[in-house]
This record gives structure tokens, C-alpha cells and sequence, in this order.
């Protein structure tokens, strides 16, 4: 004979809670909106003990998707801003920095030393030695041109 699962107000409230830690662990903010909708259902059978255990899951599945929906469209609405937006964006970070050319850039192409690493160049043909300035980015690409004297 099976026995019925019985899942219990606070059991959603445990489980919304759990998502919500987790949501500080994980990139994203998927965990925060599934941790929502584990809370709300817990409220809703805090209310109503009788719901059963199947439409409880059917409730949860239903309120991610849309506090999901409704969190994406909350955030484009609402942009988050930093003081540092470049931060995760290395390539982007050099863009302003003037750096002299390691070897000469041969059909637009060349290559600079940065920091402890070496970085591919676009831009006009330069000597090697030639003082440069980032001025954009193009993929894995620093574009550069020459500093005025």
C-alpha cells in the first residue's frame, strides 16, 4: 500500500528559504524567483491545508515561470548600475591605456605587451616600438592607434 506524500506549509517555507541561500552561491538570479514561489505556496497552504500535494507542485512549477518572466522584465526595466561596469570585462578595461608595440603589426595585426600578458592587435601597420592607445575592443581584439606626439 502507498502512503501519500504530505508536504506541510513549512516545508515550502524550508524549501523557499534553501533556495534563497543558494541563490547567493550561484550566479544569476534564477534561485531567487524559485525561492519566491516555494515561499508563496507555503503561504497558500498555510491558508488552505487541504491542497494536495500534487496541485502544491503544479502551483510551484506555475509561480517560477512567472515570477521568472515577471523578475526578467522587473530587471530590464530597471538596469542594475555599478561604479564599475568594465569590471568582468578584462579586454575592456585597457580601452584609454597607451602601450608601446612589441613587434610590428604586419596586415593590420600585431601584438603588445600588457601587464604579464600579451594581447593581439588591430589598427593601421606600425613599427615595432611605436607608442599606442587602445581605443576600442572587437572580440578577443584590442583596436589601437597611434598616440600623438
Amino acid at each position: 500500500m502507498m502512503q501519500e506524500v504530505a508536504l506541510l506549509y513549512w516545508h515550502w517555507l524550508l524549501i523557499g528559504l534553501g533556495l534563497l541561500v543558494l541563490e547567493m552561491f550561484a550566479p544569476g538570479v534564477i534561485f531567487l524567483w524559485m525561492g519566491l514561489a516555494a515561499g508563496s505556496v507555503g503561504v497558500l497552504l498555510y491558508v488552505d491545508p487541504a491542497i494536495s500535494w500534487t496541485t502544491q507542485l503544479f502551483v510551484f512549477a506555475v509561480l517560477s515561470v512567472v515570477y521568472v518572466v515577471l523578475g526578467r522584465w522587473w530587471l530590464s526595466k530597471r538596469p542594475l548600475t555599478t561604479d564599475q561596469p568594465r569590471l568582468n570585462r578584462r579586454a575592456e578595461q585597457y580601452i584609454g591605456r597607451e602601450f608601446t608595440l612589441a613587434e610590428d603589426m604586419e596586415n593590420g595585426r600585431g601584438k603588445i605587451q600588457v601587464d604579464d600578458s600579451t594581447w593581439k592587435v588591430t589598427g593601421d601597420d606600425f613599427a615595432a616600438g611605436t607608442r599606442i592607445r587602445v581605443v576600442d575592443v572587437d572580440g578577443v581584439l584590442l583596436v589601437v592607434e597611434r598616440v600623438s606626439e
